[in-house]
């Protein structure tokens, strides 16, 4: 069985349980397996919300019989007051909450598909989020790239003092988010998949030519000095970077570098 057909007929399974009960309402799944099932890979996991009557969730929090009953489990790890992170025995992985209908209103998710729900139940809408999700894309370069530049600066710092770890999150992680925020601002976009939860998803096949220079700003614990020049040249081809920052920042770098070199 290949991991497509193995990831949608355990959710099958799981409605079919499901069913024996006269508390759940709906089970949908999210993600690859909500509206995307087209993208499922070898890699794919089970994300999926299960919708109970009122007063019913608390059983399918305390217990997970219920999944056990469909498949068993090797793993159940409860992540949130609502939901668990699993693994079963035959290597599929999976995410999933509990929630009665009402609290969905102000749960942010998109995508989703129905599995299988009660025969009287006729709230086909619910697999659509109706929260507000805050965009994770920048309007205008100004902020992002203010953003970004001063956290090389500020992770270079750190850096020069000893503290590598917090200058590789300023430089490989902070200023890199500023960076994806706004890609669709400076490079033609492919559709494929968008996150409205993680501009990284997918970025390689999104932004091709940021994909292909990425790795040089993402170097390392010990080659931040390296990373934070490359995603400065970055910035430099985007915008009109200050040039007194632009001075400093190098400086910076080469400072970080030599001694580190002295040091080796």
């Amino acid at each position: 069985m290949n991991k497509k057909h193995a990831l949608l007929q355990r959710l099958e399974n799981i409605g079919k349980v499901l069913a024996k009960n006269g508390d759940v309402l709906a089970l949908f799944g999210l993600g690859s397996v909500g509206t995307e099932t087209d993208r499922i890979d070898d890699y794919s996991d089970l994300d999926f919300f299960v919708v109970t009557a009122p007063g019913c969730k608390q059983r399918y929090i305390d217990q997970v019989d219920w999944l056990q009953e469909t498949y068993p489990l090797a793993y159940a790890f409860k992540n949130c007051d609502i939901g668990y992170k699993i693994l079963f025995e035959d290597g599929i992985y999976g995410e999933f909450a509990v929630f009665e209908e009402t609290e969905l209103e102000h749960a942010s998710y998109t995508g989703g598909r129905m599995i299988w729900k009660a025969p009287h139940y006729t709230n086909d809408g619910i697999v659509s989020g109706k929260a507000a999700i805050p965009s994770r894309r920048a309007a205008s370069l100004d902020h992002a790239v203010g953003e970004a530049l001063t956290n090389l600066y500020v992770g270079l710092g750190r850096y020069a003092r000893g503290e590598k770890l917090s200058a590789l999150r300023f430089v490989e992680s902070y200023a890199i988010d500023s960076i994806l925020s706004i890609l669709h601002l400076v490079e033609s976009e492919v559709d494929y998949y968008p996150d409205v939860f993680g501009n990284e998803r997918r970025v390689e096949t999104r932004f091709p030519q940021f994909a292909a220079v990425v790795r040089d700003m993402m170097q390392g614990y010990e080659k931040v000095p390296e990373s934070a020049t490359h995603v400065l040249n970055f910035l430099e081809n985007i915008y009109p970077i200050n040039l007194r920052m632009s001075l400093e920042i190098r400086a910076l770098a080469e400072q970080c570098m030599s001694e580190r070199d002295l040091r080796a």
